[in-house]
């Protein structure tokens, strides 16, 4: 009895998600650009301390109100952590904006570190303490189970990854319109061919707009029928030649592949 009504918490605590106060600005850019202030309010800065200092390494969604998912390889359980909520600018001081610290890490069991291909690329962050929701920090809604987006499906990458290959981090956040790339596509051997899997989701690939270094574990955002927007990929990697390759879109973990998983996890830990 006690499962089900923890999964009841967890369904009715989704309630209200996808929705932000502040719309997003959704005109079909091609290069990435600021993104209107806390327009993406589910998005998270997970950072890392060195030497005394936060850096910021990888995004997430925030799922529940202690409860943040992200990609496996963020993690690294010899770092010193803190999870960022209400951010658009990583370098200011903004009202309302909350650090907090991880309880616990929960990595996909199935996770290979050497082999990222392999997937699985999925890990929740149990928070201290609940967040307070507010106009710029609420909940992101995750897709229902299975599904899968049409190719060329509008979606939006949101981060702050580095603003091109080898460059720095951008100090606001950033979105762009990324397509799907359906998996027949993407599967095509001067694609990503047998890399990718179809517990993976690929958007972008034309060569201008790609996740970068600092999107990783960030959420692909896109629209359902009803006007919510919900998370359907976990960014997790580009290619070694560069991240906005031709024919090599960005690969997320399809968050519709995990449900089960997330739902487990959550209610185990």
């Amino acid at each position: 009895m006690i499962p089900i009504v923890l999964a009841s918490v967890l369904f009715a605590g989704a309630l209200g998600c996808g929705t932000p106060t502040f719309e997003p600005l959704t005109s079909r850019v091609v290069n990435g650009v600021d993104a209107k202030p806390h327009s993406w309010p589910w998005q998270i800065s997970l950072q890392y301390n060195k030497d005394g200092e936060w850096r910021h390494t990888c995004g997430g969604s925030l799922i529940a109100a202690n409860w943040v998912m992200t990609a496996a390889h963020c993690i690294n359980e010899q770092l010193s952590y803190r999870v960022f909520v209400g951010k658009h600018n990583l370098v200011e001081d903004e009202a309302g904006s909350q650090a907090i610290l991880p309880e616990k890490f929960v990595v996909h069991e199935k996770w290979n570190p050497i082999f990222v291909a392999f997937g699985n690329d999925i890990a929740l962050i149990k928070l201290s303490e609940p967040v307070t929701l507010s106009d710029q920090v609420k909940l992101a809604c995750i897709p229902p189970a299975g599904t899968v987006l049409e190719n060329l499906f509008p979606c939006y990458i949101t981060g702050w990854g580095r603003i091109y290959t080898g460059g720095p981090i951008a100090d606001e956040l950033q979105q762009a319109l990324m397509p799907v790339a359906d998996h027949a596509t993407c599967s095509q051997l001067d694609w990503w061919g047998i890399a990718v899997r179809t517990t993976m989701v690929c958007a972008g690939g034309d060569g201008v707009v790609a996740g970068c270094n600092g999107d990783s574990g960030g959420p692909l955002n896109c629209k359902n029928a009803d006007g919510v927007w919900e998370v359907h990929g976990i960014a997790s990697f580009v290619s070694g030649l560069g991240c906005n390759f031709v024919k090599k879109p960005t690969v997320f973990t399809r968050v519709s592949a995990f449900n089960d998983w997330i739902d487990q996890a959550m209610m185990n830990n």
